[in-house]
């Protein structure tokens, strides 16, 4: 059945809205994969904060490019399935990672993150990245520590100072008692 141009426009500003909203975009090729799989990954992504749709490749070029999102080689041909990420980049990519390792039947073409286009290789290193609250401990923890450092340092002289009194001061009543 084919659309009309009104419903082709539509379809081009939905995608390159997503597209616009998400923080990585995912591009998979799928072949014999069941409904039942697709619809088990699109609930996976859901979880995470993104959408997995199947997309026409003419149409979804057309919404990438207006979204000025580069066009590489291989990314809109065959059929193509996109993760959008609208929350967590890393979570939604290590989610698709997870299924695509049990299903051989869809393979990563590539993606972009922003508006950079990125390798299927940059997705795979993507997917190993640790969830975004683990990155913002480990910042928190390197900015923190300097500070407790100094922080322990400074107060190192005085922590002697005290023992040394309080040495001074258990010997005198030890000699008082005596």
């Amino acid at each position: 059945m084919a659309i009309s141009k009104e419903q082709k426009q539509e379809v081009v500003a939905k995608y390159g809205e997503w597209a616009n909203r998400s923080k990585a975009v995912i591009l998979t090729e799928y072949k014999g994969v069941t409904m039942k799989q697709l619809d088990d990954l699109r609930r996976r992504v859901r979880e995470v904060g993104g959408e997995f749709h199947i997309v026409k490749n003419t149409l979804a070029s057309l919404a990438f490019k207006e979204q000025g999102m580069p066009l590489p080689q291989g990314f809109f041909e065959g059929s193509t399935a996109v993760g959008f990420a609208f929350a967590d980049a890393a979570a939604m990519v290590k989610t698709m990672a997870e299924f695509i390792r049990t299903n051989e039947f869809i393979k990563v073409k590539g993606g972009y993150l922003g508006k950079q286009a990125i390798t299927a290789d940059d997705v795979k290193a993507l997917a190993e990245l640790p969830p975004l609250p683990v990155m913002r401990a480990r910042l928190m923890g390197a900015l923190l520590a300097p500070a407790s450092q100094l922080a322990r340092l400074l107060a190192e002289p005085a922590r002697r100072m005290a023992a040394v009194i309080k040495a001074y001061a258990d010997q005198e009543s030890a000699t008082d008692a005596a």
